[in-house]
């Protein structure tokens, strides 16, 4: 079972995530309106870029915008959440020994203990965002049993490696779910919201151009709008 899930199951689950991401790139960028979203980026390029790049980077700084500002309890959870699951599976030793294994080569890797700390931060985030769906009336009526699933998906790879590591109980039997839930999560992310991975960037960079160049970033220079 294990060289099943390490192997052809592991390639066959990157090659979803990677062609599935970059059709969800492809489908964005073709449903952009010529006229209404691209109408002068041509012309425009550089005040497009600068657009771009400022509505990106800070997003990317916490309380750097007013949207992160209105809520500073869950702008601290989003950011500790997504550290962690950006952060964890791609320093992590174990998953350096294995690509090492794989192609010859690893990256950076981050202490057991601080991999521990962020896994712990992942968890506690992803229980206080369920809490809030469940528990406050203005959200819990846009939640549907999709966003609790795709909660528990975000949450098994770091629950069952956790305790694969710590070896809590049968430590073949969360490897196993640690590995499985891991590809489970990956394969999910171009079909579901968690393709935010890749579409925060792509809207960002749509409205950053949008406002750099059509709502004031050129000053009103030959612009009516």
């Amino acid at each position: 079972m294990y060289d099943f899930v390490t192997g052809p199951l592991l390639w066959l689950t990157f090659i979803i995530f990677v062609v599935g991401l970059l059709a969800r790139l492809v489908v964005y960028i073709r449903g952009l309106d010529w006229k209404a979203d691209r109408v002068t980026y041509r012309v425009n390029t550089s005040y497009g870029i600068k657009g771009a790049l400022r509505s990106i980077v800070s997003w990317l700084i916490p309380y750097k915008t007013f949207g992160w500002r209105t809520n500073p309890v869950m702008t601290v959870l989003f950011f500790v959440m997504h550290v962690g699951l950006l952060v964890t599976p791609v320093f992590l030793k174990a998953h350096n020994y294995m690509l090492y294994d794989a192609f010859g080569f690893s990256l950076p890797t981050i202490p057991d203990g601080v991999a521990d700390l962020l896994t712990i931060g992942v968890i506690t985030a992803v229980a206080f965002i369920l809490l809030r769906r469940l528990a406050l009336p203005e959200v819990r009526i846009l939640t549907d049993w999709k966003d609790i699933v795709l909660l528990a998906i975000t949450a098994a790879p770091f629950v069952t490696g956790f305790l694969a590591y710590h070896e809590a109980g049968n430590y073949d039997f969360w490897i196993i779910a640690h590995i499985l839930s891991g590809e489970i999560m990956l394969i999910a992310v171009p079909f579901t919201k968690l393709s935010h991975f890749l579409l925060f960037f792509l809207s960002r960079a749509q409205l950053g151009m949008d406002f750099g160049i059509k709502r004031g970033g050129m000053k009103g220079k030959g612009f009516a709008w």
